[in-house]
C-alpha cells in the first residue's frame, strides 16, 4: 500500500515557515501547484490553517530536510513508516465456522425480535447467513423453530459489538419517530402536575380546618359562660 502525506497543505505551511526549501520542492512532496506555495508563503492561502510538523508525525527526516535545502534538485522522500497497516481485504460473504454454524438459528432470531428495524441483508451480512434462513425464522416455518433460543450473535462470537452498532444505526437513520401509543405510558405534561398538590399540604390544610373548628367553639362557650353565671344571681 503506498504511503500518502497526512495533511498535505497544513505541512506546506510548516515547511515554507521552518525550511529553506524551495516552492518546487515543497509543491513536489506535498502535492501543490508551486504557485499555490508562492501564495501560502505570501499569506494569500492556507490562512487559519495551523501547519504540521511533518517531524514529529515521522513522515520526514531532518536529514532529509537537510539533503533537500543543499541540493534545489533533490526531492524529498516521505519516510518509511515505523508501523505497517495491513491493507483491509475486500470484504465478502461472512465465513462462520463449523462449530459456531449451529448458532446461527439463534442469533438470527434474537436480531428479529430485538432489532425488527434491520433488513435480511444487514443479518446476512452479521451472522453469515441467507436470506430464506431468515424468512423461514422470521415466519416460524424452519424446521427447528421449536427448539430455537433467541441468544445474542455478539455474546456467540458471530459478530463484533461494533459491526452490530454500526448496522443498527444505518437501518435506524430512515425510520421514523416511535409514536406515544408504542412508547406506551408517558410521563404527565407539567400542566398536570402543577394542579397536583402534594400530599402532605392536604395534610395540613385539614388540620388547620380542624384546629379552627375548635378554637371557634372554645371561644363560643367562654362567652356563654359569665352570661349564665349572671342568670344564676338574678
Amino acid at each position: 500500500m503506498a504511503q500518502t502525506l497526512l495533511m498535505p497543505k497544513a505541512t506546506a505551511i510548516w515547511l515554507v515557515d521552518n525550511t529553506a526549501l524551495s516552492f518546487d520542492q515543497i509543491a513536489q512532496f506535498c502535492k501543490l501547484h508551486p504557485l499555490e506555495v508562492k501564495a501560502i508563503a505570501d499569506g494569500e492561502a492556507a490562512q487559519g490553517i495551523k501547519g504540521l510538523d511533518p517531524i514529529s508525525t515521522g513522515q520526514l527526516s531532518r536529514d532529509e530536510i537537510a539533503r533537500a535545502e543543499a541540493n534545489p534538485n533533490h526531492k524529498l522522500k516521505l519516510s518509511e513508516p515505523k508501523v505497517r497497516v495491513p491493507e483491509s481485504k475486500r470484504r465478502g460473504p461472512r465465513y462462520t465456522p463449523v462449530s459456531k454454524r449451529q448458532d446461527r438459528p439463534n442469533a438470527i432470531l434474537w436480531l428479529v425480535r430485538n432489532h425488527p428495524e434491520l433488513k435480511d441483508a444487514q443479518i446476512s451480512r452479521l451472522v453469515g447467513t441467507t436470506k430464506s434462513t431468515i424468512e423461514q425464522i422470521r415466519e416460524r416455518t424452519h424446521w427447528n423453530s421449536a427448539n430455537l433460543a433467541p441468544m445474542d450473535p455478539v455474546t456467540l462470537g458471530l459478530c463484533s459489538q461494533i459491526d452490530l452498532d454500526m448496522e443498527v444505526e444505518k437501518a435506524s437513520k430512515g425510520r421514523p419517530l416511535p409514536t406515544v401509543a408504542e412508547l406506551g405510558a408517558t410521563l404527565q405534561s407539567a400542566q398536570e402536575t402543577e394542579r397536583l398538590t402534594p400530599s402532605y399540604e392536604r395534610e395540613e390544610e385539614k388540620e388547620k380546618e380542624i384546629d379552627a373548628d375548635a378554637v371557634f367553639r372554645k371561644l363560643s362557650s367562654l362567652r356563654s359562660a359569665p352570661k349564665d353565671e349572671d342568670d344564676d344571681q338574678y
